[in-house]
């Protein structure tokens, strides 16, 4: 057994931007026992199966950033289905509270490109700041829900609801996102947290447009649905397949 070791640097100093160059190399190489070696994907997440034929394993640098993003994946599925179970309990409404989670995947509409446009990797600290995204969105999206569920439940058809929620609440959603931008924007530059403030200020700008865009008209959508599935003509057509 042979250790291989090497250090990265520069723009792409992440190791997965190494490993993706060793394996472009070994791609038409045969080791002397007949193995056309690789490391991946196998080699990813373990050693090789056997030691009988030649493989072998990606190790040190990989290692950290794999368990890393692994664990915490495994938290920020965790968080929402916690987060989930919580709002259900709020509004014991399943359609709403689903509509309340939606503007979380698009955080990344503005993560990813606001790392490309600053020159940041995607660190851990991306990803931290991507879980804490979520939480953000979530109480943008309840205060926009809530509103309109009250002036529906005291008789405002659900378009003029919906657009009293945006133009009510777009000033304190607002100070708030502003808020969290301007406090990411202080460890912009720092080396260990950059990808931090990338995810929170890039995320939350675009959230926010977003969130002011989607929940109000999922709202309408998910009430014309309620209404359509409640409507005679539809009870009775379940009651004739029936």
């Amino acid at each position: 057994m042979e250790y291989v070791t090497g250090e990265m640097e520069g723009v792409l100093g992440a190791p997965i931007y190494g490993m993706y160059g060793v394996e472009d190399l070994l791609e038409n190489y045969t080791t002397p026992d007949g193995v056309k070696i690789t490391g991946m994907p196998a080699g990813l997440i373990g050693p090789p199966d056997t030691d009988q034929k030649s493989g072998f394993e990606w190790t040190g640098e990989w290692t950290v950033t794999y368990e890393t993003f692994r664990d915490m994946g495994l938290a920020f599925m965790a968080a929402l289905v916690l987060i989930y179970g919580l709002i259900v309990l709020e509004f014991r409404n399943y359609t709403l509270s689903a509509l309340i989670m939606a503007p979380i995947p698009l955080t990344l509409i503005g993560i990813i490109p606001g790392h490309l446009i600053i020159g940041a990797q995607f660190t851990a600290t991306s990803m931290i700041g991507f879980i804490a995204m979520a939480g953000i969105i979530v109480r943008n999206s309840i205060l926009l829900v809530e509103f309109v569920k009250i002036e529906v439940e005291a008789g405002t058809p659900i378009r003029e609801a919906a657009i009293n929620a945006g133009r009510t609440r777009l000033r304190p959603i607002l100070i708030t996102s502003l808020t969290n931008i301007a406090g990411a924007s202080t460890i912009l530059s720092d080396p260990i947290f950059q990808g931090m403030a990338a995810s929170v200020l890039f995320g939350t700008g675009f959230a926010t447009l977003f969130t002011m865009l989607v929940i109000p008209l999922g709202c309408i959508s998910a009430r014309n649905i309620s209404i359509h599935i409640s409507s005679p003509s539809c009870r009775k057509k379940r009651q004739r397949r029936r």
